[in-house]
This record gives C-alpha cells, sequence and structure tokens, in this order.
C-alpha cells in the first residue's frame, strides 16, 4: 500500500484544512445546505446531488476518524467541535428553509431519508474507506465527489430540519440517525484506514489506556449498527413475505378463466385479500389454495376474496378513480376560467355601484346651481363604429337630464364640462329633454 501513497504530512495538511468552518467555509456549508433542502422540497434528485458535491461536512468526521487512528488528541478536540457547530447550523438553516417555504408536503426523496438500514451503514463504512484512500494517494482523481454522492451526509441532516420545522419527531429521529450512522462509519473507516497506512501515533498509549479506547470505539459502533440491522431484518421479512404471497397468488390461485386482479395484506388482523374477475372460484378451491399458504411463509394468516358483484364494483371504483386523475388537469383549467370570469364580473359589478353612487351624488351637487334640473341619469357606455370591430376605447359615459325649463347652449357646456371632470371620463353624450 506504501508504494502509492502521498507524503504523510500533506495528509495531515489536507485534513487540518478541511476541518475549520470559518469564512468561506461556513458559507458554502449554509448554501449547500439550502441547495439541498431545495432540492428536497422540489423531489429532484439533481439538485440534491448538487449540494453534496459542495457540502464541506466530511472535513470534521475524517478529522474525527483520522484523530483516534493517531492519537491526536487536540485535533480530536478541534473536530468534534467544528463537527457539532456545523450540525447545528446545518439544522437551523434547514429548518428554517422548510418553516418559510410555502409548500410543506414530504416528497419521495425526503422519506427516503427516515428510514436507514444496515445497507446505509455498508455505504457509509465503504465510503469512508474510499475517502482516506483518496487523501491518502498521489493520485486521487474524481473520488472524492464521489465520495461525497455516496455517503450523503447533506440530505438526512436537512430532512431532520424538516422534521423540526413541521414538528415530525419520527422525520427527525430517522433522519438524524442516518446522518449518525454516516458520521460514525465515515469516522471508522478512516480510522482503520490511518492504521493500515501505518500514520505515526502522535501520543503512545499504554495498553490499559489503548483497550479502552478500543472499547469505546467498539461500543458506538455496535450501539449505532443495532437499530439498523433491526430495520434491515425488518424490512428484508417484509420482501420475504411480499414475494412468498406472490408466489401463492401465481401458483395456486391461477384458475382458467379467472383473473386476480389485486392484492393487499392486513398485518393486524393476519388476512391476505385478493379481488378476482371472471369465472368464479368454488368454495373448495379456496380451501384447497388456504391449506397451502403456509408453504409461501403465511401460517398465521387466512386468505379473504372480493369475487362477483363486489370485484366488479371494486373495478368499477378503480376505473372512476382512474377517470377522476385523468380529467383533474381538466378540472383545474375550468376553474381557472371560472375564477377568471367571477373576477371580470365582481369588476363589472363594481363599475355599476360607482356610477349608481355618482348619480346619487350629481343631483345633490348640481340642483344648487341649476334649480330647474328635476333629474340625472348616467349610464356607462361602449361606442361603436359600422365596423363591428371598430370599438372605441376609453370611458364614455351618456347623461339624461331632465328639466323643468330650457337650458342655455352655454350652461349645456359647462354642465358637459363639469361630468367630464366629475367622472373622469373621455367623452360625455349629454342629452337633455325638457318637460
Amino acid at each position: 500500500m506504501r508504494g502509492f501513497l502521498t507524503d504523510k504530512s500533506d495528509v495531515v495538511t489536507r485534513i487540518n484544512d478541511g476541518i475549520s468552518f470559518r469564512g468561506p467555509n461556513l458559507w458554502v456549508l449554509v448554501f449547500a445546505i439550502l441547495i439541498a433542502s431545495l432540492g428536497l422540497n422540489m423531489n429532484s434528485t439533481a439538485v440534491i446531488i448538487g449540494a453534496m458535491l459542495i457540502s464541506p461536512l466530511m472535513g470534521p468526521i475524517i478529522g474525527m476518524g483520522f484523530a483516534v487512528g493517531t492519537n491526536d488528541f487536540e485535533l480530536l478536540k478541534k473536530s468534534l467541535n467544528n463537527y457539532l457547530v456545523a450540525t447545528v447550523i446545518s439544522l437551523i438553516t434547514a429548518a428554517i428553509y422548510f418553516f418559510l417555504t410555502p409548500y410543506h408536503g414530504a416528497q419521495s426523496e425526503l422519506l427516503a431519508r427516515t428510514s436507514p438500514t444496515l445497507y446505509d451503514v455498508l455505504i457509509a463504512l465503504f465510503g469512508g474507506a474510499a475517502g482516506i484512500v483518496a487523501l491518502g494517494a498521489k493520485d486521487r482523481g474524481n473520488i472524492i465527489p464521489g465520495v461525497a454522492i455516496a455517503t450523503a451526509l447533506m440530505p438526512p441532516l436537512c430532512t431532520a430540519g424538516f422534521g423540526i420545522a413541521s414538528l415530525n419527531i419520527k422525520y427527525f429521529l430517522g433522519a438524524f440517525y442516518l446522518y449518525f450512522i454516516n458520521t460514525v462509519f465515515i469516522a471508522l473507516a478512516t480510522y482503520l484506514g490511518v492504521r493500515m497506512m501505518s500514520f505515526r501515533y502522535k501520543v503512545k498509549l499504554e495498553d490499559k489506556a489503548y483497550r479502552r479506547v478500543r472499547n469505546y470505539l467498539l461500543g458506538i459502533v455496535v450501539a449505532t449498527m443495532l437499530p439498523a440491522s433491526i430495520m434491515t431484518v425488518s424490512i428484508v421479512r417484509d420482501s420475504f413475505f411480499q414475494s412468498g404471497v406472490q408466489n401463492f397468488v401465481k401458483s395456486e390461485m391461477n384458475f382458467n378463466g379467472t383473473q386476480i386482479i389485486s392484492q393487499s395484506i392486513d398485518k393486524k388482523n393476519k388476512v391476505v385479500v385478493l379481488a378476482a374477475v371472471g369465472k368464479e372460484i368454488t368454495e373448495e378451491q379456496l380451501n384447497a389454495a388456504s391449506e397451502k399458504m403456509p408453504r409461501y411463509g403465511m401460517k398465521d394468516y387466512t386468505l379473504s376474496l372480493i369475487q362477483g358483484n363486489m370485484s366488479d364494483s371494486l373495478m368499477s371504483l378503480r376505473g372512476s378513480l382512474s377517470n377522476i386523475s385523468a380529467t383533474r388537469e381538466e378540472l383545474n383549467s375550468t376553474i381557472g376560467l371560472q375564477n377568471k370570469e367571477i373576477l371580470e364580473l365582481r369588476k363589472s359589478l363594481e363599475e355599476y355601484r360607482k356610477t349608481e353612487t355618482l348619480t346619487k351624488q350629481a343631483i345633490t351637487e348640481i340642483q344648487p346651481l341649476y334649480p330647474q334640473i328635476e333629474s340625472i341619469s348616467i349610464s356607462r357606455a361602449i361606442e361603436s363604429g359600422a365596423d363591428t370591430n371598430d370599438i372605441k376605447s376609453g370611458l364614455n359615459i351618456i347623461v339624461y337630464i331632465s328639466a323643468e325649463n330650457s337650458i342655455s347652449l352655454d350652461d349645456k357646456q359647462k354642465i358637459s364640462e363639469w361630468l367630464r371632470r366629475r367622472t373622469g371620463s373621455d367623452y360625455i353624450n349629454l342629452i337633455i329633454t325638457q318637460n
């Protein structure tokens, strides 16, 4: 292994440079968290990968593993402090983003970070091993970006922030546990890599102290792996059970003229529910199939069959749901048009009310000046020429005035000008009738 290693002092310098979160490194961390949060919010894998590429979170984690591997307690303290600072800042930034974003739904990319398994442990371990080898190699190539993507420190931390913002303790604990798994096993892989590459100890520990440190490490590793192992066993069992149900349906419920259209499992009541169409399955056939269920891992389960009219109703319901889904876009479009029409009607109604109010005010204001005026009627109009497409724009007002005595031409012009200013119209068509 020594043949491809770079100068060890250079490795130590690189690790020390990647630990600190001050200045540019801190801002890069904040922006990476925001990018990852956006990616999770938008359910965009490409955006999440971009955030992982620029994330500086691996620095203090590798620093912790390297410090333990070389007994550098000063470096361990520095790495641990920066790791805690980076974690807290990341959680706060992600929580603020998810609190402020208008969309609070949990997308599939986000949900994928809430249920860690033993496979995540292996990914973190192998990713961390690749990372320390890359740091120690003369020719690193493009390993570091790949390690950043594979170990995925940023997305679970952002998901934990989502759990805080939405007050969902399950999301927070699941995502933060995944982040902790990545931390522990990247650091463990770094520790193992450092020892394999024979880095010099900064402080030589006595055998008793060395065994104590080793026991602490082993305890942390086992405690971290245990919940993930339990989850993995549960997932594997579910996978085998689902496979058993599918094999049972394929082998034992395969009757001529009959088709199984759906299957569901009620784990609480231990019932396998099947829906069939076509030729009805007899009671004897159903009992014979039920007796074979233990062979497929369904020893304590019973079989429930939906067929005949019930299955027809089920298919009809599925068809209705499909039609609803297909017309959802058309329905949204129709609702949009109706909303637009409602706004236009409201606008027209508002204009009518303004005209009604203006008419009442005009008679009150003009009668003291022209007592012979008995009534005023004001209405809005659209003026069109011989060409129906030639509609004059602007606000046109028609005013009907009923007067007891005649009104002079000069007074008509004054009234017309007053009305034009009073109504703010472009054109006044004044019609005066004498009683």
